[in-house]
């Protein structure tokens, strides 16, 4: 018989969190029946929908809501739900004290934590004490790196943990069959060599350093362009910054798409200049589809790229780093093909979304026996 788990997300709409777990419900198998609770709709509540996945959605955009308490309670005891599996620290904020008072495991996957170098020296002890609450009320905690483990290990004394690497869909994401031709679309020629930006436009994703990365390389070479994909709440921001490096002409904009692995055919290079991660779901999308990629040195990130063999890392808020690289992927064709190659063999090597479907399977049923 199958077994029934909520699986609690705090936002409906597409990120790199919501994909991983539209992948891990399509890779379940008949042991589990999945329920899925978001404190918001959008896309990914849709599709789930579409598939016959039972979706309910708590509108709420705080943590720890204690106004949403009794509708979660009520939620959980009606679908006779056996096991919580709590993806990312906002969502296992609302559900691990109800989790324990009704006497449901909960299982955490950390998606990158959320106390970080940005922060003040107060919000980051606030936000790593909070951690450490919610990994103590969870049955188990699932980190999604090696280096995310051990980041928990040193700044709260994280026990209980297990890695889990993120997965993809490698049929979707696949760079040999047939795509749309969106460079056209956006209005880009042969000519222009196009540099991505896919993700959560957000403080995390550091938009403000990508757009300013497009401007510095357009500086040395005219053939730069940009294409920009995703919504959050630093858009206006974002916009801004295009407007007044006077790049609307060079860097395309788009909200969050469905047709993912077309934008990444459509472009030259993928950039994740990201200021934290767990393991970004865009960057394995962007290596499975064989493109050349310049990276920040993340947690996850530093686990699958090495530096000039699978791409190239920059340091944290460098826009004159990020636009030199982008020049030498156009100045030297062959590091395009050649790291390009080299990432999306990692990516079929180790990251089947199938094989963590099965992994996380097990996991549930190891604490339900």
């Amino acid at each position: 018989m199958a077994i029934n788990v909520l699986e609690v997300i705090r936002q409906g709409q597409v990120g790199g969190g919501e994909s991983h777990l539209l992948d891990l419900i399509a890779g379940f198998d008949n042991r589990v029946n999945p329920i899925v609770l978001s404190f918001t709709g959008g896309q990914m509540i849709d599709a789930l929908t579409q598939r016959g996945v039972k979706c309910h959605v708590v509108n709420t955009s705080h943590p720890f809501d204690v106004r949403i308490t009794r509708q979660i309670k009520e939620l959980i005891l009606r679908e006779n739900i056996q096991l919580i599996h709590a993806h990312g620290s906002r969502a296992a904020s609302n559900v691990a004290f109800i989790a324990r008072k009704l006497h449901i495991p909960m299982v955490y996957t950390v998606h990158g934590w959320s106390f970080h170098q940005d922060q003040s020296f107060f919000i980051k002890r606030l936000r790593a004490w909070s951690e450490k609450i919610i990994c103590k009320l969870s049955k188990e905690v699932i980190c999604v790196s090696e280096s995310n483990r051990i980041t928990g290990q040193k700044t709260f004394g994280l026990k209980h943990s297990i890695v889990i690497e993120n997965g993809i869909n490698l049929t979707k994401f696949n760079p040999h069959r047939e795509f749309s031709n969106l460079r056209n679309e956006f209005g880009f020629t042969d000519e222009d060599f196009v540099i991505g930006f896919v993700g959560r436009i957000t403080l995390q994703k550091a938009p403000l350093d990508f757009v300013k990365s497009i401007a510095l390389a357009r500086q040395k070479d005219k053939r730069i362009k940009a294409l920009l994909v995703g919504q959050g709440d630093m858009e206006e921001e974002t916009k801004e910054a295009i407007r007044l490096y006077g790049m609307e002409k060079y860097i395309r904009t788009s909200p969050f798409r469905s047709d993912v692995p077309d934008v990444l055919h459509a472009i030259d290079v993928f950039c994740l200049p990201s200021l934290w991660e767990g393991l970004s779901i865009a960057l394995l999308e962007a290596m499975a589809m064989k493109k050349a990629l310049v990276v920040t040195p993340t947690d996850g990130t530093k686990e699958v790229i090495t530096h000039q063999q699978s791409g190239l890392i920059v340091d944290f808020g460098k826009p004159e780093e990020l636009a030199e690289c982008y020049l030498a992927y156009l100045h030297h064709p062959k590091w395009k093909e050649d790291y390009g190659v080299t990432a999306m063999s990692t990516i079929q090597e180790r990251f089947n979304s199938r094989r963590v479907s099965q992994q996380v399977t097990e996991v549930y049923y190891d604490i339900l026996r």
